[in-house]
């Protein structure tokens, strides 16, 4: 077993450096994961912007995929996994003892930890997937993988997982529902995936005209229709759609934009649901009518990661392999190239247009 790893570090803002770190010594309850895959989202570059604050220097990457390479004892009994599983890893740390973690709230635990935001300062340093190796706490939470799916697809279950939760767990969607997705990324792809997997009526995506490549996506993948807001009425458009009901759910995952929420209020039918999961880096919300919410008794909730239910049906779906959410993926990346994996995906390159990718260790 070697001793050392390659691992990508942000040591600033829109810096990453190649670092040699040391591997940890694996006790009783915890383990050591050789990194496949580690999938790239829009947080990524807003921990590489400064957005999201990080205590750094840290390494990256909350998406990790790969095989257990040393496990102790007790972590074995616990996860039920042993050296050479191939497992998906969650982004939280949770204490799973709290009230909150017993409610079944665990992704808000007080204490909670976040894969990709503990620095290296804290011993053993390896708490992120850009990394070829990456150590697995024992309060973790793991879930087995086919090891016959390509790593660059297999690691799609946590963007699909967010579809699952954000798009069909926290609105309830139900068969018949019509549905709006404001944002067409990888998050909001996979929101489509999975409201239609549920059986939504109808399921409408409105994105910029920068997006067409990924509205294009949007229907090859079952979208019945799909609306270019700079081009477009999209209130409008929606109301014609749907014959003047409106949407049931409406999902919020665009990034930084701030008009999606409030036209969110308009487009959304008395009694329907909002989800915002779109972070808006710290912005109000202009033109946000309170009246609106209150006379068609609207629901808003937020959505902030994923949780066990979400995973396991994004994984159920990867390996049954009946959608073609490898058309999805656009990119991967060497280890050494993540700043560029981060550019692309910030839409900074120009000539790119990345929905899914990923970086995979030499």
């Amino acid at each position: 077993m070697q001793k050392k790893t390659l691992a990508m570090v942000q040591t600033d803002l829109r810096r990453l450096e190649a670092k040699e770190l040391p591997l940890p010594s694996i006790g009783h309850d915890d383990a050591l994961l050789r990194i496949e895959a580690c999938g790239i989202c829009g947080s990524d570059y807003e921990q590489f912007e400064g957005v999201l604050r990080t205590p750094m220097p840290v390494v990256p990457g909350h998406e990790p995929l790969g095989t257990i390479a040393e496990i102790g004892d007790g972590a074995a009994k616990r996860w039920g996994v042993d050296v050479g599983d191939r497992v998906a890893v969650e982004t939280m740390i949770a204490c799973h003892h709290c009230s909150t973690c017993r409610d079944g709230r665990y992704h808000l635990c007080p204490t909670r930890r976040i894969y990709s935001y503990i620095p290296l300062k804290d011993s053993p340093g390896l708490w992120g997937g850009y990394a070829q190796f990456m150590y697995l706490d024992p309060h973790s939470i793991l879930h087995r993988v086919d090891p016959s799916l390509p790593a660059h697809l297999a690691v799609m279950f946590n963007p699909l997982g967010a579809g699952f939760r954000w798009g069909v767990e926290i609105p309830e969607t139900r068969p018949g529902d019509r549905v709006v997705i404001m944002g067409p990324g990888q998050r909001g792809l996979a929101c489509l995936l999975a409201c239609l997997e549920v059986g939504a009526r109808q399921v409408i995506v409105t994105g910029l005209e920068a997006d067409e490549k990924k509205l294009g996506l949007a229907r090859e993948f079952g979208a019945h229709a799909t609306i270019d807001v700079e081009n477009e009425n999209p209130g409008r458009r929606i109301q014609e759609l749907t014959d003047g009901h409106g949407a049931d759910v409406v999902i919020d995952v665009s990034s930084y934009a701030t008009e999606p929420v409030a036209q969110a209020l308009d487009v959304t039918a008395p009694g329907g649901r909002i989800v915002l999961a779109g972070t808006k880096g710290f912005k109000p919300i202009p033109d946000f009518v309170s009246d609106k919410v209150v006379l068609k008794e609207i629901s808003i909730r937020g959505a902030i990661g994923v949780t066990s239910s979400g995973y396991a049906n994004a994984i159920r779906m990867l390996e049954s392999g009946h959608t073609p959410i490898e058309r999805m993926h656009t990119h991967r990346f060497d280890l050494r190239d993540a700043e560029l994996a981060i550019q692309t995906l910030a839409r900074e390159i120009e000539g790119e247009e990345s929905i899914h990718s990923c970086l995979i260790p030499e």
